[in-house]
Order: structure tokens, then C-alpha cells, then sequence
């Protein structure tokens, strides 16, 4: 059995994904005949059949649904080791690019950014200010982005992220509301309350997240309306149709005078942290990631 060639591998992962010979081809600027010989060459040297053609395109075995499960992460490994070869040849790291949303980063990004640049010769740090998190995500998988801040459930295991902070979380009522005059408030308070949502989360886990589920009764949060954006969410609040939960530093970014936050004492803490890609120099990362704690005077805890 031989050893396996990457660009046979880059050939077969094009073929899997797009189900078709001829799709893949056109992605690789290839052609057909070369994609299917490497496909070939690939099952020579594995011993395997790694696909099956059907008069709709191509279907993979179940050799073949491993290797493209696997494949992706050995690819993209190289890719970012290459990388951080060439920066190594350069005697610089070029521009790292930030994605990051005001509300939750406003407090340190300018001064982590000249911290980095300050640390690091040669650096030029680019910071993209972004209206949500699904903006930020999609900003790091098309590549036009090396690392970005969001708030993350721990232990979330489809991001490669680091801590930098943790925050408690508050809730927005409107004036008027119950709850407006009380200096804390608990989940229990809150159980029976329509929950204002923007419409800005990548995923489920963090929509559940931002509704502060599961609640300690075990019951889900009752859902109220959503909103296009962020800054809607108050206005929403303001006019009594929900409460809004979120990280306390929205309530110092987003002050409104027909709105008041509340502390939620019960309310499990988030971390903040610095997310980023395989394509990412890891050298930067860890480098990018003191400066933020040292901005945030926050340390990781001790690991039992």
C-alpha cells in the first residue's frame, strides 16, 4: 500500500463534495480525465474503491465516506503548516484580520490591536467591526477573516476558540415592567417572560444559549418575536412585547432611557473568546490571546 499524495487527496475531497466528475474538475481548473485518474491512483494506493459512479454522478463507499471525513482535517493541517512555513521564510507575519462585533469588544479591541502590533514586528492588525455573529462566522469559513470574538457555550467542540473573559448576564425590561425597580432579578423570574431574539446566530447551541436554555425548571423559554438586528431588540423591549437576555456588556454598549437592565443573578456566566480557523498562524493566535486577557485582566482557571 502507498503513501498518500495530497493532491490525489484534494482531487477525491472536490469529488465528494460536489458528487460529480465533472463539477470537481471545473472547481480544480482540471480535467476531467486528470480528476479521475487521481481519483484511481488514490484507490491503487489505498487498496480500496473509494467511489461507485450512478447515472446521477458518483456515490462513495463506506471506505470512502471515512477518508472524507478524515481528509478535510489532513488537508487543511497542511495548509496551515505551510503557512506558518512561509511566514517563518518571510521574517514576518503579514496582516492578521479581525472580525468582531462592537457590543462585545468594544471595550479592548483598539488596545489589542496596538498591543499586537507593538508585540509582534511586522504585524498589521486589520479589525472589521460586524453587525452579528453569523457575519463573523461566515467571514472566517470564506477565509476573509483569521480570527473573530464571540461569545461560546464551554466545551463547544466545532470551534477552535480560547477564552478572554467571562460575563454574567442581564435582562432588558421596559420601564414600566414588573421587574424595572428590582436590583437583581432570578431564571425564576423570568420563566413566564417572551423572549426577544434577534436573528443573527449561527446555530441552534447558540440561539439556546442567548434564550439561557435549559432553564433550571427544566422548562424551555418562552419565545416572543424576532428581530432582523440587534439594536431591535430594545426597541422591541421598550414597547412591552418581550424582555431581551444577554451579556452584561450590551447593557453598557446599548443604554436606552425607556429601557432598564437587570442582573440575572442565576444565570450561568459566558465566556467570551477569541475563535479562529485552521488557516490561522497559531503563534498569532497565542499571542493575540495573552494580549486580550492582559486587556481584560481576565486569567484562565486552573485545570483540576
Amino acid at each position: 500500500m502507498g503513501a498518500i499524495e495530497v493532491r490525489l487527496l484534494e482531487s477525491f475531497l472536490m469529488v465528494a463534495q460536489e458528487s460529480n466528475v465533472t463539477r470537481a474538475a471545473a472547481r480544480l481548473h482540471l480535467t476531467q480525465q486528470a480528476v479521475s485518474s487521481h481519483v484511481q491512483q488514490l484507490e491503487h494506493a489505498l487498496g480500496v474503491t473509494l467511489l461507485v459512479r450512478t447515472s446521477r454522478g458518483v456515490l462513495l463507499t463506506p471506505a470512502g465516506d471515512e477518508l472524507a471525513a478524515g481528509g478535510k482535517a489532513v488537508v487543511a493541517d497542511l495548509e496551515a503548516l505551510a503557512e506558518r512555513v512561509r511566514e517563518v521564510a518571510r521574517g514576518q507575519c503579514g496582516k492578521l484580520r479581525l472580525a468582531c462585533c462592537p457590543y462585545s469588544t468594544a471595550l479592548f479591541a483598539a488596545e489589542v490591536a496596538g498591543a499586537m502590533e507593538s508585540a509582534v514586528p511586522g504585524i498589521e492588525v486589520d479589525l472589521t467591526t460586524l453587525p452579528t455573529p453569523r457575519a463573523e462566522m461566515e467571514q472566517l469559513e470564506s477565509g476573509d477573516a483569521d480570527a473573530a470574538f464571540m461569545w461560546v457555550r464551554r466545551g463547544d467542540p466545532r470551534l477552535r476558540h480560547a477564552e478572554v473573559r467571562t460575563d454574567s448576564w442581564a435582562v432588558a425590561v421596559a420601564m414600566g415592567h414588573r421587574l424595572a425597580e428590582r436590583e437583581t432579578v432570578t431564571m425564576a423570574d423570568l420563566a413566564d417572560e417572551p423572549v426577544v431574539m434577534p436573528d443573527i446566530f449561527i446555530s441552534e447551541d447558540a440561539r439556546s444559549l442567548w434564550l439561557a436554555e435549559p432553564r433550571p425548571d427544566g422548562r424551555p423559554a418562552v419565545r416572543g418575536p424576532i428581530v432582523e438586528r440587534v439594536e431591535e431588540c430594545l426597541l422591541a423591549v421598550a414597547r412591552g412585547r418581550g424582555v431581551w437576555l444577554a451579556p452584561q456588556p450590551l447593557a453598557r454598549w446599548a443604554p436606552v432611557p425607556s429601557v432598564r437592565w437587570v442582573p440575572i443573578e442565576d444565570a450561568e456566566p459566558s465566556p467570551l473568546a477569541v475563535v479562529w480557523t485552521s488557516r490561522a498562524s497559531e503563534s498569532l493566535i497565542s499571542t493575540l490571546v495573552a494580549e486580550v486577557r492582559k486587556a481584560t485582566s481576565w486569567e484562565p482557571e486552573p485545570v483540576a
